[in-house]
This record gives structure tokens, sequence and C-alpha cells, in this order.
């Protein structure tokens, strides 16, 4: 009894420590996957079309999204810094980041009726 009392709790205490691990990663995994280069606009332009790097435009999306993009920029401003997007949708347009840790991202950027910039996000495919 004493043996299946103490497993219980050594599982429970496990489950707690892995719960918190996994949560930390996942509110840290933008900053530390996709966050190891400043946005070059140059570089960022070349790697539109590379198929040689996989994660081509990854390491520059973090920087991008947090200290660059602007809410309240304009659609234009925004394809004029980022090129043409990869995929549009209405308020919405990707930018393809390439495959990063071994999974398809893309840098979603949503605009508003007025087509000013509300919010982006990095995805996953």
């Amino acid at each position: 009894m004493k043996l299946i009392n103490g497993l219980s709790i050594a599982l429970a205490v496990f489950t707690v420590i892995l719960t918190i691990v996994f949560f930390g990663w996942w509110i840290m995994k933008d900053s530390v996957v996709f966050g190891s280069e400043k946005f070059d606009q140059v570089k960022w332009m070349q790697s539109a079309a590379t198929i040689t790097t996989e994660c081509k435009r990854g390491d520059m999306a973090y920087d991008l999204q947090k200290n660059i993009l602007a809410r309240g920029s304009s659609k234009e401003a925004v394809a004029v810094l980022l090129g043409r997007p990869s995929f549009e949708d209405g308020p919405a347009v990707e930018y393809d980041l390439g495959k990063c840790m071994h999974v398809y991202h893309g840098l979603l950027i949503f605009f508003d009726e007025n087509n000013r910039l509300l919010n982006s996000r990095i995805s996953s495919h």
C-alpha cells in the first residue's frame, strides 16, 4: 500500500514538472527557434526563392514580428518591406519561413478592414 502511494506521489510530481517544462518551452519557443538573427530586408528577399536552406527566413521572424512590424502599419508598407507574400487570403497574408525544427512554418500577418496591421504570429503547417 505504501509503495502504491509513493508511486502515485512520484507520478504526480513527475506530471507537474513535465507540464511546467512543456508550457515553459511553448511560451519561449518562438524566441528560441526563430530569434537568432536581426531582420535583414535584403536577406529576407533573397531567401524567398531559396531551397538550399531549410529554415530560410525563420531566424529573422521573431525580430521582425516583435521589433519591426508595428500595429497599424499599412498593408502596402508591409508589402514594400517584405515583398510578395507566399499566400494571401482576404485580410491575412503569409510569408514562408521554411522548414524549421522539422515542421514548415509561416509568418501570418492579419489586417483590418482598412488594411492596417492588427497582429502577426508564427504558424506551423
